[in-house]
């Protein structure tokens, strides 16, 4: 018996965004096309359409977030959606309450999305295991595991900037082993066919065995960007660092900052992109972050259309499974 995937309703689409791991091109591809359908309602007057109107989309951030669950916000209300920004250090898990129990009042109040950030690998797909038949949920970043919807975003920024994915060599460069967005970074351009993914940074911040994911490794990083066509710049993430594993952000800066003498090497129309927030002189200099070839503001507007991308894709497989 083949195990169907738990992202999946019965006819193949989207019931839950969890993770890129698993799900073959054309599901990506169908989130892409749907928010460029989508992004032009930015630049309407009234700036909404009414595809989930009557909807409850619960944003559940257990960790902080301000770029990500805003956009989030946006992405809800411009579909017409009700949104709860459910605020944890004030919840009642904080009084004892468990998490299965929070999630069983919510449904009490017949929420239709969990939108989850969580300091915890895993904890998305936890949620989506136990949650009522008819909600979706939807991986907002949990741990070093997966960040979906960011990945997502930064496939729509390149196919916006280059057309097709096929013919391109792209470069991830930082700290690839607690970067949950590296992770579905190189899971979603693998799946939609770039020629290259290579991977640079210092050893202490390379996973072990990721060669296993289709990506080539580097850890010099004028010879990693040589003849690339996007650059993908990572923040260092401190907060989920163990003891030592750089001497001091200097010297990180030295060996593998973006600068813009650096960034002559990749290709001539090589685009510069950053999920964000920035660490300028840390990871990438103040001229190439706000240069002509940085997309990096882009990625935050292409944020919002792909967010309603999924949300409509995921609550539309339910009324497609409810129809049937």
């Amino acid at each position: 018996m083949i195990r169907r995937n738990i992202q999946l309703n019965e006819q193949g689409r989207l019931r839950h965004f969890l993770t890129i791991e698993g799900l073959k091109r054309q599901v990506l591809v169908d989130i892409l096309d749907t928010a460029e359908s989508l992004s032009g309602v930015t630049d309407q007057t009234v700036k909404k359409v009414p595809l989930l109107r009557g909807k409850t989309i619960v944003n559940l951030f257990f960790e902080a977030s301000t770029r990500t669950r805003t956009t989030f916000e946006l992405a809800a209300k411009r579909l017409s959606a009700d949104v709860l920004n459910l605020n944890i250090s004030a919840s009642a898990t904080k009084k004892g309450e468990t998490l299965l129990d929070t999630l069983r009042n919510l449904e009490a109040m017949h929420c239709d999305m969990f939108v989850v950030r969580h300091a915890d690998s895993g904890s998305a797909h936890f949620i989506a295991n136990h949650v009522a038949p008819h909600i979706s949920v939807v991986n907002a970043g949990d741990g070093s595991h997966a960040h979906p919807t960011q990945a997502m975003l930064d496939m729509f920024t390149i196919r916006r900037a280059k057309g097709d994915f096929y013919p391109l060599t792209v470069a991830i460069v930082g700290d690839i082993m607690h970067s949950r967005v590296a992770r579905s970074q190189i899971h979603a351009l693998t799946t939609l066919g770039v020629t290259e993914v290579r991977v640079i940074g210092p050893k202490t911040l390379m996973p072990k065995d990721v060669e296993a994911l289709g990506v080539h490794v580097f850890h010099d990083l004028d010879e990693g960007l040589r003849d690339v066509d996007v650059v993908i710049m990572l923040r260092l993430q401190n907060e989920r660092m163990q003891g030592e594993l750089l001497p001091s952000e200097h010297e990180y800066f030295q060996l593998y900052g973006l600068t813009q003498e650096r960034l002559e090497r990749a290709k001539p129309d090589a685009i510069v992109m950053h999920p964000g927030p920035i660490n300028r002189g840390v990871e990438i200099e103040s001229g190439v972050a706000d240069g002509p070839r940085s997309v990096i503001l882009q990625q935050v507007t292409h944020g919002i259309a792909v967010r309603m991308a999924v949300m409509s894709m995921c609550l539309g497989s339910h009324a497609e499974g409810a129809a049937a």
